[in-house]
Order: structure tokens, then C-alpha cells, then sequence
């Protein structure tokens, strides 16, 4: 079996981030979204790779197959957002997710990072039991800092600290 690669964003990987995260938005979960809708993967470099936030691919054999950001938002606290992950690779088999994840944390301990928030709608039910089951709780919306950065779609608040 391959292995799965964690390594962050580089410009040349902007399609095969839209390949992942399009059909999980619109086929999957039925929202009319597009790439242009979703300017922060437009200028991913200034949007997550600054500050202390970074952006991350997960990869097998070559094809990109998982994403997640770490979106500063000042004050040693930052926003995961989103983290995706192909169908055809989820679940313990591959471990993507967890992977994206601890590589997130990781690099969140070792750049100061005390407290994460994450938003996310109400329509991804195993998504919740992954945040839940990794330590975040749910927290109201007007418990966000300031700072946080909203989706339209999102309606489901949690929080960790790291």
C-alpha cells in the first residue's frame, strides 16, 4: 500500500486542491458553490502561508487526496479550515485525516499557537464526530473571537485548545 504524504501547499497544487474539495462541497453535500466563491484557495500563500498559519496537502502516488489550513487570526489563536478529504480515502485504512490533523497541531505547538476555533455546517455529520473525538467542543458563534474568519455556510462552532 502507499503512503500518504503530508506537505504543505505549493502553487502548482491549486487544481488538484479544487479536485478535492469541489465535489466533497457541491456533489456530496449539495452546495452551489465554485472556486470563485471560495476566494481564501485563490491566494492561498497570502491567505494561510503567513503569519503563523500554513496550508497542507495530503498526497498519494502523486495525486492530492486531502487538504487542510491553519488561517492566523492574531493573538496565538488560529482557524482550521478547510480540511477536506477524498471518499475514496477516507476512514482509518489511509488515515488522512488524522494525519492532516496531527500535522495542523503539531505545527501549531511549535509556532505559539494556544487556541484553535473551526466553523463548519451542520450537514457534515462525520466531520463532527472527527473534531469531537480530537478534542474540540462546540461553542456558541458569538463565542468566536472577533478575528475569526465566516463562512456563509457555516453554522456549527467548535473549539481546542492546543
Amino acid at each position: 500500500m502507499s503512503e500518504i504524504e503530508i506537505r504543505p501547499f505549493a502553487p502548482p497544487d491549486i487544481d488538484g486542491v479544487f479536485s478535492v474539495i469541489l465535489p466533497i462541497q457541491r456533489d456530496e453535500f449539495g452546495f452551489a458553490i465554485t472556486a470563485d466563491d471560495q476566494p481564501d484557495l485563490q491566494v492561498i500563500p497570502d491567505f494561510y502561508q503567513s503569519g503563523k498559519g500554513q496550508f497542507w496537502v495530503a498526497e498519494l502516488d502523486g495525486v492530492i487526496v486531502g487538504t487542510i489550513g491553519l488561517k492566523d487570526i492574531g493573538n496565538n489563536r488560529a482557524a482550521l479550515r478547510k480540511m477536506f478529504v477524498a471518499a475514496a480515502v477516507r476512514g482509518p485504512r489511509h488515515g488522512v485525516a488524522a494525519k492532516l490533523l496531527d500535522t495542523l497541531l503539531t505545527h501549531a505547538k511549535e509556532h505559539g499557537i494556544h487556541e484553535m476555533f473551526l466553523g463548519t455546517t451542520d450537514r457534515f455529520l462525520a466531520a463532527h464526530r472527527f473534531y469531537e473525538k480530537n478534542g474540540f467542543t462546540e461553542i456558541k458563534r458569538s463565542d468566536l473571537p472577533r478575528s475569526f474568519p465566516l463562512m456563509a455556510v457555516d453554522n456549527k462552532f467548535y473549539r481546542r485548545a492546543v
